[in-house]
C-alpha cells in the first residue's frame, strides 16, 4: 500500500502543547504510511509550541501550520472543533480519501494509519474508526486502558472516510461532538467502531476526560455533554456506575453524574435534532436491555438498508 492508493488528511488543533507534542509529531512522521497533508492549527499558543511546529514544518513538507489569534484561554469541546474547522477551511476536502482529527498528546503505533486505511478499504460501510487509548499509570508505570466502548472512534483520534464525514455534516461545535458523530453515522447506515488490538493501541499522555483544571472538571464536562446530547437519566446513571470502576475510581463516575444532573436541574439547552435524540435514546435502551455489543451489532445490521455510501 502506498500514499497514492489512499490519501489521508490529518488536522490537529493545539494550544500550548509543548509538553507532549514532540512525541506525537515523531510518532506520526514515523508512520508506515504518512499523511498527504497534516494541518496543525496553533490556537494561540504562548509556550514553545510555535517554535517546535516551525522546526518540524521545515523538515517535513506535508506539515502545514495554521495560526489563530490567542483567545486568552484553552477551550475544550467547541473551542477544539472551531480550531479543527479553521484548518479544514484551508483545503479542498475532496482531494483526500480520509480525514483524521488527531490530538497532539498521543503516541501512535507505527502501522496505525496503514491498518485503519486497510480496514476502511475492505469494508465500504466503515465510516469512522480508531484504535484504543491507554494511559501510563503514575504508580506502576504500566499502560492502562481507558475503558472506551467499541461503538465509536475515540475523540482523540477520529479517522473518517471522507464521504461519511460529509454525509453526517461534520462535527457539532459543542461538547460531546465525539459522541454525537457516531450516532449520526449509525443513523445514516454507516458503521462506527474502535478496536483494542496491540498494533492499534496508542498512548494518551493526557488521560481522556481530564481538563485544563483537573480530571474531575473533565468528568463533569462529560456529564454535561451527555445531557446536551439527549442521553436519558437511567442510561446516564448506568454509565456513571460503570465509570466508577475506572480511574479515578468512584469519584470520576460521581463527577460525571453530577455534571449531567446539575445541567438537568438548571435546564440548560440541549441538542436540537429531535430525530437523532430519539434515535440515540432508543439505542441506549437497547444497550441497557441487551448489552452494548449485541445492541450495536443488531442496529448496524438493521441500518444497512438506509446506507448510501
Amino acid at each position: 500500500m502506498s500514499n497514492n492508493v489512499s490519501s489521508y488528511l490529518i488536522i490537529s488543533p493545539c494550544r500550548n502543547e509543548a509538553d507532549f507534542m514532540k512525541q506525537t509529531l515523531d510518532s506520526v512522521v514515523a508512520q508506515s504510511i504518512q499523511p498527504k497533508l497534516w494541518i496543525i492549527v496553533d490556537d494561540g499558543s504562548t509556550d514553545e509550541t510555535p517554535a517546535i511546529l516551525a522546526d518540524y514544518a521545515s523538515r517535513y513538507p506535508f506539515i502545514k501550520i495554521v495560526k489563530r489569534t490567542d483567545r486568552g484561554h484553552r477551550s475544550v469541546g467547541p473551542g477544539v472543533i472551531e480550531a479543527f474547522y479553521a484548518g479544514l477551511d484551508t483545503v479542498n476536502l475532496s482531494e483526500f480519501d480520509f480525514i483524521c482529527k488527531l490530538d497532539l498528546d498521543l503516541i501512535m503505533p507505527p502501522r496505525y494509519f496503514e491498518i485503519l486505511i486497510q480496514r476502511m478499504n475492505e469494508n465500504p460501510r466503515l465510516g469512522n474508526c480508531s484504535g484504543k487509548p491507554y494511559f501510563i499509570d503514575k504508580n506502576s508505570g504500566q499502560l492502562v486502558s481507558e475503558g472506551c466502548g467499541d461503538e465509536n472512534a475515540i475523540g482523540a483520534s477520529k479517522f473518517y472516510r471522507r464521504q461519511c464525514f460529509e454525509q453526517i455534516g461534520g462535527f457539532v461545535r459543542q461538547v460531546m461532538w465525539d459522541g454525537i458523530d457516531g450516532h449520526r453515522c449509525r443513523q445514516l447506515g454507516w458503521i462506527a467502531v474502535s478496536w483494542d488490538e496491540p498494533d492499534l493501541r496508542f498512548t494518551h499522555l493526557r488521560p481522556m476526560g481530564s481538563s485544563q483544571k483537573n480530571i474531575f472538571t473533565g468528568r463533569m464536562r462529560h456529564g454535561f455533554g451527555q445531557y446536551f446530547m439527549g442521553t436519558g437519566l437511567i442510561y446516564m446513571l448506568a454509565s456513571a456506575v460503570y465509570r466508577m470502576a475506572h480511574p479515578p475510581y468512584v469519584t470520576g463516575g460521581l463527577a460525571m453524574f453530577w455534571g449531567y444532573l446539575s445541567s438537568l436541574i438548571k435546564g440548560l439547552p440541549r441538542f436540537e435534532d429531535k430525530e437523532l435524540v430519539k434515535f440515540i435514546r432508543k439505542y441506549q435502551w437497547a444497550c441497557l436491555l441487551k448489552g452494548k455489543e449485541r445492541a450495536t451489532a443488531e442496529l448496524n445490521d438493521q441500518q444497512a438498508v438506509v446506507w448510501k455510501g
